[in-house]
């Protein structure tokens, strides 16, 4: 999986040109459009200690990715939400993605392998190509 994972971050950062962790952000951000989210919450979700996402919030807030704002009656606390221009990005190159995601273990997975994560995952080897297939 290391080696499936070390493509997926390849591919993002040659579509997306940012990291895989500022990719995280975004993905976690996309899961519910329109909302904000409080970097604590990001923090908490990505298991991730709050001073290396404050870093890697302002990549995104620089690359017009996201943008921050304070939370009314918190001085502490701030909000993040995606932009339009990430909304886009992510579009663009979903396809790209979860292509990426779906044939990488097929590379990278003896048959012994490919069969378990069949076994384990029958919705994805049944959108799988050939290759994924265990018999």
């Amino acid at each position: 999986m290391g080696a499936v994972e070390q493509e997926l971050r390849t591919v993002v950062k040659e579509r997306l040109d940012v990291s895989h962790d500022e990719f995280l952000i975004l993905c976690l951000l996309a899961a519910d459009p329109g909302q904000a989210l409080r970097m604590t919450r990001i923090a908490e979700l990505l298991g991730r200690p709050k001073t290396r996402l404050t870093y890697q919030i302002a990549c995104l807030q620089h690359a017009g990715l996201v943008t921050r704002k304070s939370v009314c009656g918190d001085k502490r606390g701030v909000e993040v939400t995606r932009t339009e221009k990430a909304r886009g990005l992510i579009e663009e190159a979903s396809a790209v993605l979860a292509e990426t995601v779906k044939e990488a273990p097929a590379r990278f997975m003896g048959p012994t392998q490919r069969q378990a994560m069949c076994a384990l995952m029958p919705g994805f080897a049944a959108e799988a190509t050939s290759e994924w297939s265990p018999e």
